[in-house]
């Protein structure tokens, strides 16, 4: 929460610079070959979650809505928020919470397409609690007086988690959340560092593949279909290029719907971003790629996320979706 915070102010700072006349931002989504394309900048984080973007590039969706991509690889959606709200990228990809926690501290960013949703599948999601083999962790309740691992405190996967807990009957305030990046997460779990993980594909695969079990689908607790994540850009690059958005949202729902729908070119399309060995992506589960955002469950993480504290006030869903 503090990085979040400290990126947000340097967000703030960028917004600043470019008001008084940085001219990279308005570049980047202004110039256009000959033939009316415009470029845009977007930010991302190389994982699953995005390749129908990727996917949506290779099949020339973005092309025949006369957009150029130009991506930019981030760690995550606490760098990218602030990037977007600068003008260092015009739009970005990042979760639910995170937009809710920057909306709730001033910072204008307006969601302008779905980006991922939840299988709805208990046990088949590709976000889960999961336990090394052998624990004595069986669900999770079992998880009060444990510790968890969590990509980032105070955020979505941490909601998602209490509300498993407390669906099972347990009080999630007597869980020890614990950050650690994703990817550090087998080990961690492995070694006896912590009692069990919140991962999300691929190490959920790994961990599965050492014979850990997973114990809880904290997303699908939080409801039937969870919109998880947003493509989103600022509320003054909306109003000010808003033929460029709509444009931005033919194209990336296109792609979505055609990611959904051919699952294995997404796979393919995943191997030329990151450096997922083969055999663990034949294992990973996909996330659903939706057209469209669900509301209920984006504000079912609203409430989630306020009365877990995440929040300085109740956050506006209205004022972030499109």
């Amino acid at each position: 929460m503090r990085r979040l915070l400290v990126a947000l102010a340097a967000g703030a700072l960028l917004a600043t610079a470019s008001a008084c006349g940085s001219s990279g931002d308005s570049g980047a989504s202004d110039s256009g070959s000959s033939s009316g394309t415009t470029t845009v900048k977007l930010g991302l984080i190389p994982i699953v979650d995005v390749a129908p973007v990727y996917l949506g590039q290779k099949r020339g969706f973005y092309d025949r809505h006369g957009l150029k991509l130009q991506i930019s690889k981030a760690s995550g959606g606490a760098a990218i928020v602030p990037g977007v709200a600068g003008g260092q990228f015009q739009f970005g990809f990042s979760n639910v919470t995170s937009l809710l926690i920057a909306r709730t501290n001033g910072v204008p960013v307006k969601a302008v397409s779905n980006a991922i949703a939840s299988t709805g599948v208990a046990g088949r999601d590709f976000a889960g609690v999961a336990v090394k083999k052998g624990s004595p962790i069986r669900s999770a309740k079992d998880l009060e007086g444990k510790k968890v691992a969590i990509n980032t405190l105070k955020n979505i996967n941490e909601s998602a988690v209490r509300e498993s807990v407390r669906k099972d009957g347990g009080d999630p305030d007597k869980v020890s959340f614990v950050e650690l990046p994703f990817d550090q997460m087998p080990a961690a779990l492995a070694a006896g560092q912590v009692d069990a993980a919140c991962a999300v594909e691929p190490a959920l695969a790994t961990i599965k593949g050492q014979g850990g079990q997973v114990i809880a689908s904290p997303l699908v607790d939080v409801a039937a279909n969870t919109t998880v994540a947003l493509y989103f850009t600022s509320a003054r690059y909306q109003q000010q290029n808003a033929d460029v958005v709509k444009r931005f949202q033919q194209a990336t729902a296109e792609s979505l719907a055609y990611a959904d729908a051919h699952p294995d070119e997404a796979r393919q399309i995943i191997t030329t971003y990151t450096k997922i060995p083969a055999s663990v992506l034949e294992q990973v589960i996909l996330p659903k790629w939706p057209a469209d955002p669900d509301r209920a469950s984006i504000e079912a993480l609203a409430k989630l996320g306020e009365k877990d504290g995440f929040f300085k006030k109740t956050p506006d869903v209205d004022a972030l979706l499109p």
